[in-house]
């Protein structure tokens, strides 16, 4: 999450054993001064000039990503799997948080419509459009996440009826997100309310949630690359079993509109943090979300991450690489059950530590490509270069786009 909310967790690190780095430890890496051999079993593994790390042997020296990590795979909820990672050392989906139309929605679902900023530069916004175009042709990515307030898109109105005019405007940047080949995510940015009120728990209907799905699914039902997120960061629900039937209410009313094929993500409570989802009960109650045929082709586990000493997602620092309380949790409850899961919100500062704990998170989640499918780091678009978490190029007088230092050094694919 990137909000003031704090969830409570112990920042772990791999140790050292008798010298050497733990599995999945750091072993190598501008100024590092710990460990550089492994433990038996595992094998320093170059990942760029900040990081090096001690991953398992047999998944060291692969360069390619297997199809038969895809998400197109249908799995039953008590399929079991080997424990053991079978990654092949790259992710599916390398990508960006596109924001502004979301500016304006605090995490009570609280919105105007007049508080969204578009990152579109013919209504007076940044160049998302470019920075996008920036990302795909220099970095290699080939995703963003389009985050969008419900009540931008109902033009105020607590309905699941379009607004014409602000979808126009949404739908621009989306058309734009797609025209680089890249997937692209339509994220419903209000934290599982409408205004304060929880959808299905004392809020909007679920029928009215299912409404506004069924209408934007319509529109973009024989788009491959989209990819619909159902909910930005639900948080403190009283029932999470609610809370499941609120979300197979979307996805039914998504697959019902002729939009069969996409991903559709599953946020769980806490935030969908990814070091709670497997273990506080909404998880294990998305499991049981289907589409409606019963199957669960292509239904993805939507999670978040982020590093700070607060997991708040506000701090310029970074304390840890998650590994130990959250990765390898989520990533061995993802096996039992056969799903997988698509790190949707992550990032840091622009700061050595960053640089070090997110180099490991992402060679982690690397090594576990067969569950983890990938993540979108927070956030560009119209944030400014100033701002805590900026992922935004500098563009320079001359029209240049350069990378913040993060991106270039840990998150950029290429």
């Amino acid at each position: 999450m990137k909000t003031v909310y704090a969830l409570s967790f112990i920042g772990l690190t791999a140790l050292s054993v008798r010298g050497q780095a733990a599995l999945y430890g750091q072993c190598g890496g501008t100024g590092w001064t710990g460990a550089t051999t492994c433990v038996a079993g595992a094998v320093c593994t170059y990942s760029n000039a900040y990081y090096s790390q001690c991953l398992p042997a047999s998944t060291t020296g692969t360069t390619s990503h297997s199809t038969a990590t895809t998400a197109t795979t249908s799995h039953s909820t008590t399929t079991t799997s080997a424990a053991a990672p079978t990654g092949t050392g790259a992710l599916k989906f390398y990508g960006v948080n596109i924001a502004g139309f979301d500016f304006g929605c605090d995490t009570t679902g609280t919105c105007t419509s007049a508080g969204a900023y578009p990152p579109l530069l013919e209504y007076y916004g940044p160049d998302g459009i470019g920075q996008m175009q920036h990302f795909v042709k220099s970095d290699g990515y080939n995703m963003f996440r389009l985050p969008v307030g419900w009540q931008f898109l109902t033009g105020d109105q607590e309905t699941g009826v379009l607004n014409s005019t602000n979808f126009a405007k949404y739908d621009v940047l989306v058309q734009a997100c797609l025209a680089t080949g890249a997937h692209c995510i339509i994220d419903i940015h209000n934290y599982a309310r409408y205004n304060g009120n929880i959808i299905g728990q004392g809020g909007p209907a679920n029928s009215v949630f299912a409404q506004l799905w069924t209408n934007i699914a319509t529109y973009y039902k024989s788009t491959t690359n989209i990819v619909f997120g159902v909910m930005n960061e639900p948080h403190d629900l009283p029932d999470v079993t609610l809370w499941a039937g609120t979300v197979q209410a979307a996805v039914t009313a998504i697959r019902s509109a002729g939009a069969t094929s996409q991903m559709i993500l599953l946020p769980g409570n806490d935030w969908t943090s990814a070091a709670t989802i497997w273990s506080d009960g909404s998880g294990a109650a998305l499991l049981n979300v289907t589409n409606p045929d019963g199957t669960k082709t292509n239904l993805i586990i939507d999670v978040h991450k982020y590093l700070d000493s607060d997991n708040s997602g506000t701090n310029a620092e970074c304390v840890t690489d998650n590994v130990a309380t959250a990765w390898e949790p989520l990533a061995a409850w993802l096996r039992t059950n056969g799903r997988q899961a698509l790190n949707t919100e992550t990032g840091g500062g622009n700061t050595a530590s960053c640089q070090q704990y997110m180099c490991s998170q992402i060679a982690y989640q690397k090594a576990n490509s067969d569950v983890i499918l990938g993540y979108v780091g927070w956030a560009a678009g119209s944030f400014p270069t100033t701002y805590v978490l900026s992922e935004t190029p500098t563009n320079s007088s001359t029209g240049v786009l350069t990378d913040a230092l993060l991106v270039s050094s840990c998150m950029a694919p290429k």
